[in-house]
């Protein structure tokens, strides 16, 4: 291997980085945007993923995929994955002083599942905020999952056992094994948006698609078809009985004080509502 500059230039970048993302954590750089979950056959919102943001000071936004690769990197994503379910559970809680139900879902990473006492740590966060575990739905990709089996079922059960929701994140993209599949104690597929992506635009997608939802639904599990971006996509799965949907076609993900504007702005236009159950009703 021959060393050029620009190799130096991209280690001192990643250096600096590194040294602002632990500042980040202090420095309140970080907060969580929220993408809305719709009901597919009523068109209500039933809950929101948490998705992570940085805005750094003077770099402005720094995408997910540089500081969450460099996070892994340097050993800073259980800081980063705490942070996460605190302020995920903390914005329950203001939700919930305001009269609204939103289940929030928050992804783990395989650091945080082979960690120890992950379930005792999202526990306390529950009761710190005064939050029902219901409330939280954690999501672990398939590949992680299927990664270490024995620790992902492990982890799978301590958060079971608290009553946290689980869900297997990008369905289909992994090489998962039936066998195992049905001996983690989870209650919704996401189908990855790739799948989602061609579904207009061939019949190898819907195939695999229709295949996910039925076996989910073998399963007792709820499907997710994440990616959503055009009409024709949200027909087909529709028409596939696929129980929710996510994607730029509903909405981007926004700041909590944006999200009951959108909602509320939705909800007017008559083209999306809240869920009676986010208020208690049921």
């Amino acid at each position: 291997a021959m060393f050029e500059p620009h190799m130096n230039a991209d280690a001192t970048e990643q250096l600096e980085l590194q040294n602002d993302l632990r500042r980040a954590l202090e420095h309140n750089e970080l907060t969580l945007h929220y993408q809305p979950k719709i009901d597919a056959t009523r068109q209500l919102i039933t809950g929101v993923e948490a998705l992570l943001r940085w805005r750094h000071p003077v770099r402005g936004m720094v995408s997910p995929a540089i500081f969450i690769a460099l996070a892994e990197r340097f050993g800073l994503i259980n800081r980063l994955g705490s942070w996460v379910i605190d302020e995920a559970c903390r914005q329950i809680r203001a939700w919930e002083d305001q009269g609204l139900r939103m289940p929030v879902a928050v992804n783990l990473s395989v650091h945080q599942l082979r960690e120890q006492g992950l379930a005792q740590r999202i526990e306390q966060a529950l009761q710190r905020h005064g939050v029902a575990p219901s409330q939280l739905l954690c999501e672990i990709t398939e590949s992680v999952a299927m990664e270490d089996f024995q620790e992902a079922q492990r982890s799978f059960a301590e958060l079971a056992a608290i009553g946290v929701y689980l869900s297997i994140d990008d369905f289909g993209t992994g090489y998962s094994s039936l066998n195992y599949l049905r001996q983690l104690p989870v209650q919704q597929l996401k189908i990855d948006g790739s799948f989602v992506r061609d579904l207009d635009k061939g019949d190898n997608a819907r195939a695999v698609v229709q295949a996910v939802i039925s076996l989910a639904h073998a399963l007792g599990l709820r499907v997710v078809g994440e990616g959503v971006e055009t009409p024709a996509q949200r027909d087909i799965l529709l028409a596939m009985g696929c129980d929710e949907l996510q994607g730029y076609l509903y909405a981007r993900a926004m700041a909590a004080e944006e999200l009951l504007d959108w909602a509320q702005g939705r909800q007017a236009r008559g083209s999306v509502a809240f869920s009676p159950s986010l208020f208690g009703e049921p």
